[in-house]
């Protein structure tokens, strides 16, 4: 009896959904960063209001766009470049389609509270000590990390980047914030940090932080001839840093699911929505 067991084990994991079946299923890759979160939850919304059922994918970065190059993945809407997610398009360019930018006006960086003696990053040189030596930092993999190890060399800084994750660094500015004490975070916009605190960025005359970024939506090699109406709405598929801020803001509230918050910012921006939907 095994042969027909295996037999059976193998038609099961071979079946296909009725959504696959019919060519309606999309996978979307995603980094569980607060922006990609709201943008995949957005896009989500909108395909699923098309007939497709939507899956999404959270990975580590390197993961994420592995994902799409190897067609694990049909799409992401979270990819950072030209610098924070260089090395990963660099590597798999000719792997998968950039379709190009879904947010512009990004940045990477260190940020401090508004009311820091702290302007600059050579500030740092100096005055590494109001700050315990130390900028917070997220998961070591992330590009922003890379960076800002390559910051502390080019600067000469007497200061130790802290790994952790999103959620470790902001509550970190959190209590340095309540405190009344001076903190050096790594930062990125969008953020829902920049829409509840009052931020700035020190400035890096070195560059080494590149100048600006932008957020950009990757495709499947194929996706365009399998799922034309998918990839047209990906090409559509565009939001604004402060819409992504706000509802990235309403997110860390207590209670607050991504899939409600998504929903509500597309009922309140029905026209925009109904514009990648075309």
């Amino acid at each position: 009896m095994r042969a027909p067991l295996l037999g059976v084990a193998l038609c099961l994991a071979l079946a296909q959904t009725p959504a696959e079946a019919a060519g309606k299923q999309v996978r979307l890759a995603y980094v569980e960063w607060a922006d990609a979160v709201v943008a995949t939850n957005i896009l989500k919304l909108a395909l699923e209001e098309k007939g497709y059922e939507v899956k999404a994918i959270p990975l580590a970065a390197a993961a994420m766009w592995q994902a799409v190059a190897t067609g694990d993945a049909d799409a992401s809407v979270a990819a950072w470049l030209p610098v924070t997610q260089g090395a990963y398009y660099e590597k798999l360019k000719n792997r998968l389609e950039l379709i190009g930018p879904n947010v512009t006006g990004a940045k990477i960086g260190w940020a401090v509270p508004a009311t820091s003696p702290l302007n600059s990053i050579e500030d740092l040189k100096t005055k590494a000590a109001e700050v315990d030596g130390k900028v917070i930092g997220i998961d070591p993999g992330a590009g922003v990390m890379k960076t800002s190890e390559a910051a502390i060399k080019a600067y000469g800084l007497p200061v130790k980047l802290l790994d952790g994750s999103d959620a470790t660094m902001t509550s970190a500015l959190k209590d340095a914030i309540r405190r009344k004490q001076d903190v050096v975070v790594t930062a990125w916009t969008p953020h829902w940090m920049f829409a509840r605190y009052q931020l700035k960025y020190l400035a890096d005359p070195k560059q080494v932080f590149g100048g600006e970024e932008s957020v950009n939506t990757l495709a499947r090699k194929g996706l365009k001839e399998d799922m034309p109406e998918v990839y047209g709405i990906l090409q559509k598929f565009k939001l604004g840093i402060k819409d992504e801020e706000a509802v990235m803001a309403e997110n860390e509230e207590k209670g607050a699911k991504p899939a409600e918050t998504a929903a509500k910012w597309i009922a309140a921006n029905r026209a925009t929505v109904d514009g990648w939907l075309k």
